[in-house]
């Protein structure tokens, strides 16, 4: 059994992986700690794994997961997870945003106790003040709303012991929000704080697309707001137009003071019509995962693996 896993999910990464082993070796062989690294190729279109592939003829303690098709990355760190050997996992991404060498402070937080280090952004360069600001809005936005602490300004970069790993494989739900599980699951946390570097080479594979995909499921899967707020706009729809029924039934019969017309009645209709496909859009995002998960399909399907070769 290592003692560390290095759990890299890759997508289109050629031009970082080389750099990242090396960077990955150099801090590794300072902390003289026996690791095992598993690549993840979650449908990479570019050479990723030609030269994944290449690593683990020359290293090995080098595995890799060939997935049959993109599944995200969040499914590709889980996969990552269900494989590892290792008495503690490093969950890093290969962009090299986030420097290898934060290792080496989370592995001396784990000798002292500490089962989750996660690492915590102070700045973040390279990214367009877009995505700072959104990223900066949601973090705050689900701790607020979640009865759990979920660590803000913290992404996927992490150290987890292997009792954190044992307990994420409890956890089938399909709609992956890692941070906050392993927030949820508890034990003593710890971080450290550092400023995370632009990308080394070529460009992100979280679209906009993606990070909202992503926000959906870390506050469906952990707050309940949204349906509470759901039937609260129900609740003051409905207040609003019973004392619109009143009003228009004492303009008609007691005050005589009415303009007959369309007006407010067709305000009426689509502000009411509004709140509803609101609150039902809301509801079928939470039916849409129970029905996933009912559905029991596998997280993933590999393609490839040398995990089991000695």
């Amino acid at each position: 059994m290592p003692q560390l896993s290095i759990i890299i999910p890759i997508y289109n990464e050629e031009g970082n992986i080389p750099k990242l082993f090396e960077r990955l070796t150099n801090v590794l062989s300072v902390l003289q700690s026996d690791a095992e690294f598993i690549f993840i190729n979650d449908g990479s279109v570019d050479g990723s794994i030609r030269l994944i592939k290449e690593l683990a003829s020359l290293h090995p303690g080098v595995r890799y997961i060939n997935f049959a098709r993109n599944f995200g990355h969040q499914i590709a760190v889980t996969a990552g997870l269900d494989h590892c050997k290792g008495k503690a996992a490093i969950i890093i991404d290969a962009d090299l945003q986030d420097p290898p060498e934060l290792i080496a402070e989370m592995f001396q937080k784990w000798q002292e106790g500490y089962e989750v280090v996660y690492a915590k952004r102070r700045s973040r360069e390279g990214e367009s003040y877009l995505k700072k600001f959104t990223a900066k809005l949601f973090y705050r936005m689900l701790k607020k709303i979640t009865s759990i602490n979920i660590p803000v300004d913290t992404g996927d970069f992490r150290l987890i012991d292997r009792k954190i790993i044992d307990a994420l494989k409890q956890m089938p739900e399909q709609q992956k929000f890692l941070r906050g599980q392993i927030s949820w699951i508890g034990f003593r946390q710890t971080f450290i704080e550092y400023d995370r570097d632009a990308r080394y080479s070529g460009k992100t594979g979280y679209t906009f697309k993606k990070m909202i995909r992503l926000a959906l499921d870390g506050i469906t899967s952990f707050s309940n707001l949204p349906l509470k707020f759901a039937t609260f706009t129900g609740f003051m729809v409905s207040g609003i137009a019973f004392i619109m029924i009143l009003y228009a039934l004492y303009s008609r019969f007691i005050s005589r003071d009415y303009v007959p017309g369309w007006t407010s009645l067709m305000l009426a209709v689509l502000f009411i019509g509004g709140v509803q496909l609101i609150c039902i859009g809301i509801i079928g995002e939470y039916i849409s995962r129970m029905s996933s998960n009912v559905r029991n399909r596998p997280l993933y399907i590999v393609n490839e693996t040398n995990v089991n070769a000695s």
